[in-house]
């Protein structure tokens, strides 16, 4: 068993608190909330029940964890209603709308400008290609 295989393999909890497996080896039964959601599911407020574990030189930690829900205990995904649609309408045509000019930008605004481009550089001459 290779080093890094054993720091991640702790099926009884008895290490990280939670049943911990190598990346892409968790038994059946098992399903991160992208697979879930993949599937049609969702957690449904059920507690994380296990994690996937692999090396990582992106993270502080050296390492990435995926947190793993029970299937048999997932439950559907709720359905979109209309008063959720209208809500989600809204809420992306306030991202698009520009504080400033009051235009809808077409595209959500960046926070990082805080306006659209036209509003956030007025000197630029926008024809130029």
């Amino acid at each position: 068993m290779s080093p890094a295989f054993g720091k991640c393999f702790d099926p009884t909890g008895a290490r990280y608190g939670i049943p911990t497996y190598p990346w892409r080896l968790a038994p059946d039964g098992y399903m991160t909330r992208r697979q879930l959601r993949a599937r049609g599911l969702r957690p449904g407020g059920q507690q994380v029940a296990a994690q996937i574990m692999r090396r990582s030189s992106r993270r502080k930690a050296g390492v990435a964890i995926a947190y793993l829900y029970r299937v048999d205990l997932a439950r559907p995904v709720r359905p979109m209603t209309a008063g959720r649609a209208r809500a989600l309408a809204a809420a992306m045509r306030a991202r698009r709308t520009c504080p400033q000019c009051q235009r809808d930008a077409g595209y959500c605004i960046p926070r990082s400008l805080g306006a659209c481009v036209t509003c956030a550089y007025p000197d630029t001459d926008s024809t130029a290609a």
